[in-house]
């Protein structure tokens, strides 16, 4: 069933009592299967599939890899191929589908939110000097066990489920923001389960693109990274440059330039938009082909080698992400004063007869569920970080809070807000409770975990929103994703990385876990040990961050094609400078394809990067676990 009539236009308000009728009566499908035992058990599976790939991706590049899409592909294609193998007796539904994305996002998106980036920042800080069992002697207790982890990041992300409730109607059913992200997944969805004029077998040819995109960057990353002595070859990683490219006398290899063969860093940043792919390749060959040089002849990076080259370059490129960050949070604060509105739900009452009870979570969820999860939560942070009780009692309302203004700046924007929300925990927490690394760092996951499970979930019920799915529905196959994937991340962290000493180093950059310890160790107050040139460097890259944020949002449309992106910018002073040419050369790729080719970009491009990204990240935690087994070495 097609609406009868078509839905108000994105982000155009409308009188909240008529849309919710013309909802029920136009768009709404009742009587279509969602949450079924296969749509959650495929949901589980493909969930805890792409929480192993974004985690490789995560510390690889720094970004989390969005799930609904890829996981509405996958799911079309497996039912397919179970539908014809006799597995399966009736097509997947579309609203089924829809149900199931939803439970694959919330498990996928796992390892978002400052999760993984301050789970990795936290090991960076404890292991800074010596192995895990030095730190336990340094600091008996201080490394939480794998099922202590595993339920602080649940509790986390169950709350910011919670969260989005009270903010639903205002935000979706009223306001009708845009969620970009949902409204492309709706898109797709309908597209794959023949419901729009689009060409019949669209689905099945992205879903080829896909399979065919993952299974040569599987192949290659098990030809790049198996090691053992009956392997007939091993492809090189990274192809240096020429050897007539030096830099102060040095191969540019030295100074981390050149050609990775990690497809994943190419699907990611053809993901990207091509100004931050630019944006990287720009930040990357000032760094390493300019700054880094200068600094090392001037005696300020003891040696070449990225891990010191990063030592210093994380302070500017922290304070470009960070300034930038809270500056456009601060240029949007119509939507941050908006974003209070969703409080109203908190004591508003319902409707008489109302015609949404039967789909609607009930206002009273929402704080039952803070009931429930606040206090464990509280306790978690006061027994596994020791952050004072009265602290942990001030971060969750501002968590809380802050929950309120991710899930509309992403409603708006398709960006969740954690690089500045994190900061702003970070800095006051740093005040409340000076010297506690740990706590700052974990204090800052609460915000970020909050605001990112709460804002995923309204991008997930906008979808079901324009295909007439249930929000109810919907709110209990996110809390089966979030269980599911607390339960996958950190034991997947511990096979993929055992020693998190590698953190922070050519092998495994993890850029956003460098920033948010960089972050740490400023509001603890630890700026008085830097050096004087990386102050001016926090400074220099602060200013930059400021500027770049206000040129984003002002400068004439012509010129903000040429302003690079500060993102782009910072992420590559935390990075080798080989994957930021990796990155750059994949939205390189995406931007000439949708130049000339732009029919087959849009059938092409997402699968093929996902492909990229699922084939390589699951190959390499297959070898991860084969290293463990003892049938390839390192």
């Amino acid at each position: 069933m097609q609406p009868a009539t078509p839905p108000p236009a994105v982000n155009e308000p409308q009188d909240v009592a008529s849309a919710e009728r013309h909802w029920i009566a136009n768009v709404h499908r009742p009587d279509e299967p969602q949450l079924t035992v296969r749509a959650i058990v495929a949901g589980v599976v493909l969930g805890a599939l792409m929480c192993l790939s974004n985690l490789y991706v995560f510390f690889k590049t720094g970004w989390s890899m969005g799930v609904t899409i890829t996981a509405g592909i996958l799911a079309f294609s497996l039912f397919r191929l179970l539908q014809a193998a006799r597995f399966a007796r009736r097509p997947l539904g579309m609203l089924e589908n829809n149900a199931l994305t939803t439970v694959s996002s919330g498990a996928g998106y796992m390892t978002g939110g400052g999760n993984m980036a301050a789970y990795g920042a936290l090991l960076m800080v404890l292991f800074a000097t010596g192995t895990a069992q030095e730190a336990e002697r340094r600091a008996p207790g201080a490394i939480p066990g794998a099922g202590a982890m595993m339920l602080w990041f649940g509790a986390i992300a169950a709350l910011g489920v919670f969260t989005a409730i009270p903010i639903k109607r205002q935000l979706i059913n009223k306001e009708n923001l845009a969620f970009p992200t949902g409204t492309a997944t709706a898109t797709t969805l309908r597209a794959l389960h023949g419901e729009t004029k689009r060409r019949t077998g669209e689905g099945a040819g992205q879903a080829k693109a896909l399979g065919w995109g993952a299974l040569l960057a599987a192949v290659l990353t098990w030809f790049r990274d198996a090691k053992a002595a009956w392997m007939p070859f091993n492809i090189p990683n990274p192809v240096p440059f020429p050897n007539w490219l030096t830099i102060s006398g040095r191969s540019a290899i030295e100074w981390t330039l050149a050609v990775k063969t990690e497809v994943v860093l190419i699907g990611a940043g053809a993901l990207m938009s091509f100004r931050t792919g630019w944006s990287l390749l720009l930040g990357g060959v000032l760094t390493y082909g300019y700054l880094a040089p200068a600094l090392v002849r001037q005696g300020e990076i003891a040696e070449v080698s990225y891990k010191k080259i990063v030592g210093w370059s994380v302070w500017p490129g922290a304070a470009i992400l960070v300034a930038s960050a809270l500056t456009s949070f601060a240029l949007d604060w119509r939507s941050v004063a908006r974003s209070f509105s969703g409080l109203a739900g908190l004591f508003g009452g319902r409707r008489r007869d109302d015609p949404m009870d039967a789909v609607e979570c009930p206002g009273w969820w929402f704080p039952a569920g803070y009931l429930v999860l606040g206090p464990v939560i509280v306790v978690l942070m006061t027994l596994l970080f020791q952050i004072p009780l009265w602290a942990g009692l001030i971060a969750l309302p501002l968590a809380i809070v802050m929950g309120f203004v991710a899930a509309r700046v992403t409603g708006e924007t398709d960006v969740t807000p954690t690089k500045a929300l994190g900061p702003v925990t970070q800095c006051i927490y740093g005040g409340l409770a000076r010297g506690n690394l740990p706590g700052n760092i974990m204090a800052a996951n609460v915000t970020g975990g909050i605001g990112l499970h709460a804002a995923d979930l309204l991008t997930t019920i906008k979808t079901g929103w324009l295909l007439g799915g249930s929000p109810r529905v919907q709110f209990w196959a996110q809390l089966i994703g979030v269980a599911a994937g607390a339960a996958v991340v950190v034991p997947a962290f511990k096979v993929l990385i055992p020693d998190p000493g590698v953190l922070g180093t050519d092998e495994w950059p993890a850029p956003s876990c460098v920033v948010w310890e960089g972050v740490s160790r400023a509001f603890a107050g630890e700026l008085g040990s830097l050096r004087p040139s990386a102050v001016t460097g926090i400074v220099c890259g602060g200013l930059l961050g400021v500027v770049l944020a206000v040129m984003e949002r002002f400068a004439p449309r012509r010129l903000k094609a040429i302003v690079p992106s500060p993102s782009g910018l910072g992420i590559a002073m935390v990075v080798p400078g080989s994957n930021a040419i990796a990155m750059f050369l994949g939205a390189l790729g995406a931007w000439l394809l949708q130049r000339h080719r732009p029919a087959l970009a849009e059938r092409t491009v997402v699968p093929v990067a996902s492909g990229f990204i699922a084939g390589e990240s699951l190959m390499g935690v297959a070898i991860a676990l084969l290293i463990i087994a003892g049938v390839l070495t390192r």
